[in-house]
């Protein structure tokens, strides 16, 4: 058996590549948040039972076996706290979007920026991806912070991009290229 695979964000946050074993308590964090999560992400309400997540990890990892994603659970001081990953894996153009959400009670601890930059790091690393795009709605401006404090560029807006709550939502498309990490990270290291 292959040693799951764990990011190592800080002494108090890890990610850790989603499995079976995390349905349970990543359920009861989605069905904790329901309300704060709903507002963006139109999965939420597709999440009823253990059962339900269990199914979603499934998917998962079977995307992740054709090369299409990444998913890590965000464990924060031993507890899990979201979830992350890279999505829409294009390996023939080398890009990928990232997607997260974070529990209410864990916004504004640093967790989500801390979480990308190590995301950011794996996949223009290890899997040697060229562009890591984020994509947030108009009115979500807590998603919006963690690309604009990351330097992403903003490259516009997505109209009626996505589905939410049978409302369309516009999207900000955000992007950051490998060399351009890179060197922020050079200039961040003097």
């Amino acid at each position: 058996m292959d040693k799951p695979l764990i990011l190592q964000v800080s002494t108090d946050i890890r990610l850790e590549l989603i499995n079976e074993h995390h349905a349970e308590d990543l359920f009861t964090c989605i069905d904790a948040n329901r309300a704060h999560l709903a507002q963006f992400l139109p999965w939420v309400g597709f999440m009823n039972v253990v059962a339900d997540v269990s199914a979603y990890i499934q998917t998962c990892k079977k995307l992740q076996e054709e090369d299409k994603e990444i998913s890590f659970v965000i464990i924060y001081q031993n507890k899990l706290a979201g979830r992350i990953g890279l999505h829409h894996i294009q390996t023939a153009n080398r890009s990928a979007a990232i997607g997260y959400w974070l529990a209410k009670t864990a916004v504004g601890k640093g967790i989500m920026l801390n979480s990308c930059k190590k995301l950011i790091d794996y996949g223009f690393g290890a899997m040697a991806l060229n562009r890591i795009e984020i994509k947030a709605a108009t009115q979500n401006l807590s998603s919006q912070a963690i690309p604009e404090k990351l330097n992403f560029i903003k490259e516009g807006i997505m109209r009626q991009a996505e589905v939410v709550n049978n409302n369309f939502l516009d999207l900000v498309l955000y992007s950051m290229l490998r060399e351009e990490w890179q060197e922020r990270q050079s200039l961040q290291n003097l």
